[in-house]
């Protein structure tokens, strides 16, 4: 089998070509132009960050990536989906006002944002997972569901829960809608916290299960009506419902890599990763620590999994950043598994291929100085 190929362009620039003019030249350079864009809508899966977060994506790759789908006769739109977790984008309203407010309004993308499951983040829809071992269908936000074409544009970290934040997990997680979160993250149902409740009866008026009552003038979920959707976290203003998190990191990951495998089948997808501010902790986070390591580039490619274990090895090569959480570490350490013991970015990578959702075999390919031989190709 032939390795797959992945894309590379490193951060440097001068007064001949900025970033984004670098960012357009790597998408040529690798045959982007060449995939079926024209006349169909295509989703650009994005995390526009969580409101206080500073280390997500600058909106001005999105804004470069538009303007050139939109030459090649596409309809983008930017998506995500809501988060199972409360915080600025558990719903569609203030999910969309934490995009615009970090940079990403049509204004300055030009393109819209759609968020991918809709107001409450119930709007999915059951696609079927190729070689899935845990889930036979995934619960996709229809909106992404409905277009043509999918591109992810992914910002690269390390994670508290599967090791790295990168492609995988902005597909697999990132597209699923609140129950699909509930079922990626969990092996159980949400729970109350009866010191938080205020009997407010949100929760209940929100049930479609009739799986709520108030027990001593607070919520009690009956586990056996309730089916994980999740729209009672959503909704409650004090916070008081939360997902138990009992699922081990190994089957989270396994579980993100056959929503990512559901997104993609069927359909053009193209794969986009950027290594700069790289965080320890996720984007969904309401702060980001100091970066660990430095800004190694833009890579791009047809096959995620190849895509990943590219950037994952290379950020392995690299010395850690003074003052970083991982002041200390010797080049050639997992610093992925030291800085959160409890994950294994590995088996992330190792099941997607086993499932057909892309090889480890790659050829990575530099992008040529515009004075270099190769330039244009």
């Amino acid at each position: 089998m032939t390795a797959s190929k992945v894309y590379f362009a490193d951060m440097r620039a001068n007064t001949e070509e900025n970033i984004p003019e670098k960012f357009l030249r790597l998408l040529e350079f690798s045959g982007f132009r060449k995939m079926p864009w024209r006349n169909s809508y295509t989703a650009i899966k994005i995390h526009f960050g969580e409101a206080g977060n500073m280390a997500y994506l600058r909106p001005q790759y999105a804004a470069a990536l538009v303007e050139k789908l939109r030459a090649l006769g596409s309809k983008p739109f930017l998506t995500d989906c809501n988060t199972l977790y409360v915080g600025s984008r558990k719903d569609a309203l203030e999910h969309i006002e934490t995009a615009y407010r970090n940079g990403y309004s049509p204004f300055q993308t030009g393109a819209q944002v759609l968020i991918g499951d809709g107001l409450k983040g119930t709007d999915d829809i059951a696609v079927p997972v190729p070689n899935g071992r845990i889930f036979k269908t995934a619960l996709i936000g229809r909106a992404i569901m409905d277009a043509d074409a999918i591109i992810s544009l992914s910002h690269f970290k390390s994670h508290e829960s599967t090791g790295i934040g990168g492609t995988l997990k902005n597909l697999g997680m990132g597209c699923g809608s609140r129950a699909g979160k509930m079922a990626m993250h969990n092996a159980g149902k949400p729970q109350v916290d009866p010191e938080s409740c205020i009997a407010c009866g949100r929760c209940k008026r929100e049930c479609a299960q009739n799986a709520i009552s108030f027990v001593q003038a607070r919520a009690h979920i009956d586990h056996d009506k309730c089916v994980g959707c999740g729209r009672c976290i959503g909704v409650c203003p004090k916070d008081a419902i939360a997902a138990p998190g009992d699922e081990s990191n190994d089957i989270l990951n396994e579980k993100i890599d056959e929503y990512a495998a559901a997104v993609i089948a069927g359909r053009p997808h193209f794969h986009i990763l950027i290594a700069t501010d790289i965080s320890p902790f996720c984007d969904c986070h309401s702060e980001n620590d100091t970066p660990i390591l430095p800004n190694l580039g833009m890579f791009c490619s047809k096959d995620p999994v190849a895509l990943d274990l590219a950037c994952t090895e290379m950020c392995l090569k690299q010395r850690p950043l003074p003052g970083s959480a991982l002041d200390g570490l010797a080049p050639g350490e997992d610093y992925f598994n030291a800085l959160h013991p409890g994950t294994n970015w590995r088996h992330q990578i190792d099941y997607a291929a086993e499932i057909g959702l892309g090889q480890l075999e790659y050829e990575l390919i530099t992008l040529p100085n515009k004075e270099e031989p190769g330039y244009g190709q």
